[in-house]
């Protein structure tokens, strides 16, 4: 399917994108409604696909009572406080976390359950959990 897409709406690819999107509509009424599938015995996408009869509903926002603050997820993976713009994962996009301030500057990131590591407000990015990454380096004193 992906190279079927690839070749019939992609090849050559539309000056700009709302040329470029009525391709791939163009692609899916065809595809779906158009075109016998060999895997569903000659007949249409269209014709056997029905939609769930289960209503969806969007999880409630999780609460982290142990935090300073709920932060929602930017759809690019960012958390964004003030103007501040700290980079999480694509992967939390759309979703909430849960911060607190464990020492000046320093936060510690949450997902639900999980606890995802650490970001200094200097750094930008968020470190894994273990150990704080973002401490103090102490090194050894010596005996000379």
């Amino acid at each position: 399917m992906h190279l079927t897409l690839k070749n019939e709406a992609t090849k050559p690819a539309s000056y700009n994108f709302l040329q470029q999107q009525g391709h791939f509509d163009e692609f899916i009424e065809g595809y779906n409604n158009e075109r016998p599938h060999q895997a569903l015995n000659g007949m249409y996408p269209g014709e056997v696909y029905t939609p769930s009869a289960r209503e969806y509903f969007r999880p409630e926002v999780p609460e982290y009572p142990f935090h300073d603050r709920t932060i929602l997820v930017t759809q690019c993976g960012r958390i964004c406080m003030g103007r501040r713009k700290i980079n999480l994962s694509t992967v939390f996009g759309g979703q909430h976390i849960g911060i607190r301030e464990v020492a000046d500057r320093i936060w510690f990131v949450s997902f639900m359950e999980f606890d995802i590591g650490f970001f200094d407000e200097d750094e930008n990015r968020v470190e894994p959990v273990g150990t704080n990454p973002f401490a103090p380096k102490v090194l050894p004193m010596s005996s000379v």
